[in-house]
């Protein structure tokens, strides 16, 4: 490598990012990885996390390490603001410096996405989203807490909206989620409280939509809201979320009443497109060629979340596969620039199927005409999910803890951590609740 080598920065080390600069790797380019955390997260998972099955550092894995081989890249901790296409550059902020200028001479951006509130940003406060180790953390601590505060409270009134769990958005994350808290309260909380059961919380899932997982087949969308009913899930399709508050959520009319909310709804697109004044798509997604280069700028790809690229009249998904083959296809349409060598072909997504967790032992698997759901369909996602993990650590771990939760019901991580600057994560009491319940129970306690 020297100084003339040409210049390649990515932005963004998720499923994209990182394909991209693996399929750059021994090219004779200067490779610059920027993120605005210095982990590459498996996000499938990442509910996981959020109701206890896995730990932080069993879906993630440090972008450095990783890539600790590949001698032509380097990784930058920032976060970039914005994009000069004439300069060619990047501006990142950095710990101690803001709007560094990064340049390069082929960029590739594979910013993701971020929570959407369909323009309710006040929604944002009282039902957090899940997009990052740290909402997962969040909303762990949030459930956690509930039966923690149940536990003390002496009103049994109360209760009920303590332990009603509502989630807001019927695609894969808030299904996945709606089932694991199930199994969480069915199962592995079930013994271990004294004044209050588990089993018997509340948790309701709501979507506008006349089905759960509108991109599965009929048949398959069905199977998953009988697995929901039979798992105890209250399960509202059609119903629009009108208001989220602290005291719960407005659904069609009608108040339910719930200390935690989980937004499992919507997603934006980063900013990308208004960094390149480039033309966009309605959720602002950036539109993109054949090649996955901005129309007027060869030497910049967009890839995943960010992108914007029909395939045989349809838009492509947002999903980690795609992302991951635009990534590769990325890197080798650089690495053939670089080196003269003939282009690939225009890309093209190669559909490998979808896949949905619900509960324990039961899967939903759609891919060509293939439907299965069920505990062989369950099987194929826990294989597929360990197969692409970042490293072969995180797969050993992975399934060493799938097991163990598996035959036990214990769980990788119950903690409430609630850390420095972060505030009091547990669900605020109502006011007839503020009259020190745990201290009420502590001096009965001592009296018995």
């Amino acid at each position: 490598m020297n100084d003339r080598s040409p210049r390649v920065v990515i932005v963004g080390g998720g499923f994209g990012g990182l394909a991209a600069a693996k399929a750059l790797k021994n090219s004779p380019a200067r490779i610059t990885l920027v993120d605005r955390t210095n982990h590459h997260l498996f996000q499938p998972l990442l509910y996981q996390v959020a109701i206890s099955v896995l730990t932080p550092g069993q879906i993630a894995s440090p972008i450095r390490g990783i890539l600790r081989k590949q001698r032509n890249t380097t990784v930058i901790l920032g976060d970039v603001t914005g994009v000069d296409k004439d300069r060619r550059c990047v501006f990142v902020n950095s710990a101690d410096r803001e709007g560094v200028p990064v340049p390069y001479d082929y960029l590739v951006l594979a910013t993701g996405v971020s929570h959407s509130y369909f323009g309710h940003k006040e929604f944002e406060k009282f039902a957090p989203g899940l997009k990052s180790l740290a909402d997962a953390v969040a909303i762990r601590n949030r459930i956690l807490s509930a039966f923690e505060q149940a536990e003390a409270e002496e009103d049994p009134s109360l209760h009920r909206d303590l332990l009603t769990f509502v989630l807001v958005g019927g695609g894969p994350t808030g299904v996945e989620m709606a089932g694991a808290i199930a199994t969480l309260v069915r199962s592995t909380l079930e013994s271990e409280f004294r004044r209050i059961d588990p089993s018997m919380a509340r948790i309701v899932l709501v979507d506008k939509g006349d089905r759960l997982l509108g991109t599965f087949s009929e048949e398959l969308s069905e199977a998953a809201k009988r697995r929901l009913g039979n798992l105890g899930v209250e399960v509202r399709l059609g119903q629009g979320v009108d208001r989220i508050d602290e005291e719960g959520v407005i659904a069609a009319g009608e108040r339910i009443a719930s200390k935690t909310v989980i937004w499992t709804a919507g997603v934006a697109p980063s900013p990308a497109g208004k960094w390149l004044g480039a033309e966009t798509d309605h959720t602002g997604r950036v539109r993109i060629q054949g090649d996955l280069t901005v129309p007027g700028h060869p030497e910049i790809l967009v890839v995943g979340d960010t992108a914007s690229l029909n395939q045989d009249g349809k838009p492509l998904p947002g999903v980690a596969q795609v992302a991951m083959q635009q990534g590769r296809y990325a890197g080798r349409l650089i690495r053939s620039r670089i080196t003269g060598s003939s282009p690939p072909p225009p890309f093209r997504y190669f559909d490998k199927g979808s896949m949905a967790v619900v509960g324990k032992s039961f899967a939903l698997l759609q891919t060509g005409k293939v439907r299965i759901s069920g505990f062989l369909a369950w099987l194929a996602w826990a294989a597929v999910h360990l197969e692409f993990l970042a490293t072969s650590s995180l797969r050993v771990a992975v399934f060493v803890q799938w097991v163990w939760t598996y035959l036990t019901g214990q769980r990788g991580s119950r903690l409430i951590v609630n850390h420095h600057g972060m505030g009091q994560v547990a669900p605020k009491p109502s006011h007839a609740a503020t009259e020190a319940p745990l201290q009420r129970t502590m001096e009965r306690q001592h009296r018995e």
